[in-house]
């Protein structure tokens, strides 16, 4: 088993590859030590995003999206090998006084140290546990989708898809004020994960109709057009789904043009249009991460598996048809 070592001034951390389709490995990271500004941060756990990840893991990145699709701190390129992650939390060990010892989020790999400047680490409030806190990019993708969405009071909203993405909009929409919140999914047994943040659950036979707004967060062609059914008269359906090189069959006949329904798309790179002026990426991040003290939703983070078995464990994580809400990675 390789370890973290030192070689004079330059330590030696492991980072997690995607070395080829459906391969993962732990690979040598050199570590110099932090500069001024900089902090080292000893991670605790990362998240794995199971719909983006899939898609890196299986070399399903279009060509055209190859650079827009780049991680922060992504190291290699697509397709591979490729060094990729957005959701670490970890312990700030050496660096900038006010921050040592403080546990933060940061949009890096799976590695088990890292240097990074101190104004990208986002310190993680104390009622929120690191391991939760692995899911601040998603909560900033479903902050990011209510605000594209137009959502507010009193509205009837419905959420197509009850995966983690899907689980985080309907937390924040059932935080609105008199808003009906109905999560709509094929699995059972996410009723009792909805019903615990404040919405219903529903199959897709019985989704709502007449929604005022309607997210889209399954990635399937099925999710979509069940969205589209939703949307009550002049509705804005939010697709969130992202479907790498697949094409989508949406059902844009019918009462789609009668109904003058809209369908807009949501996407975490940039500020959501309504909110532009006035937030930037800090605001934004360091709000998902305070929106995140909610203890229901430890149920999303679902799954655990050691740093150094990942490279193992990945292929059966990602593999095609393999469910479940948000894995982690534990180091450690």
């Amino acid at each position: 088993m390789m370890t973290r070592r030192s070689t004079g001034k330059t330590r030696v951390a492991r980072a997690l590859w995607y070395a080829k389709k459906g391969v993962a490995e732990l690979r040598p990271a050199p570590l110099p030590r932090p500069q001024p500004g900089e902090a080292l941060v000893r991670t605790l756990f990362s998240g794995i995003s199971r719909g983006t990840e899939r898609l890196v893991f299986n070399g399903a990145v279009g060509q055209s999206e190859w650079e827009r699709m780049r991680g922060p701190n992504q190291e290699g390129a697509f397709s591979f090998p490729v060094k990729y992650g957005y959701c670490a939390t970890g312990v700030v060990e050496e660096g900038p006084s006010e921050l040592v010892g403080r546990t933060v989020f940061c949009l890096h790999p799976h590695q088990d140290y890292f240097n990074m400047p101190a104004a990208a680490l986002v310190p993680v409030p104390d009622g929120v546990p690191a391991r939760r806190a692995t899911l601040t990019a998603n909560m900033e993708t479903a902050l990011n989708a209510l605000w594209d969405g137009g959502a507010g009071p009193g509205d009837r909203i419905v959420v197509v898809g009850a995966g983690v993405v899907g689980l985080l909009v309907t937390s924040l929409a059932a935080r609105l004020p008199g808003a009906e919140v109905t999560a709509v999914d094929v699995d059972e047994s996410r009723r009792l994960v909805v019903e615990s943040l404040g919405g219903r659950f529903a199959r897709a036979e019985q989704a709502p109709q007449d929604a005022d707004v309607v997210f889209h967060a399954s990635a399937t062609a099925a999710g979509l057009n069940t969205a589209i059914r939703c949307a009550g008269l002049e509705g804005t359906i939010v697709e969130m789904s992202w479907y790498g090189d697949k094409p989508v069959a949406a059902e844009l006949g019918g009462a789609f043009h009668s109904r003058r329904l809209k369908l807009v798309s949501s996407q975490v790179g940039q500020v959501a249009t309504s909110r532009r002026p006035r937030w930037d990426y800090s605001r934004r991040v360091e709000t998902a991460v305070r929106l995140l003290a909610v203890p229901a939703l430890d149920q999303l983070v679902a799954e655990e598996i050691a740093f150094e078995d990942a490279p193992r464990e990945l292929p059966r994580i990602l593999g095609p048809g393999a469910s479940g809400l948000a894995p982690v990675i534990r180091y450690g």
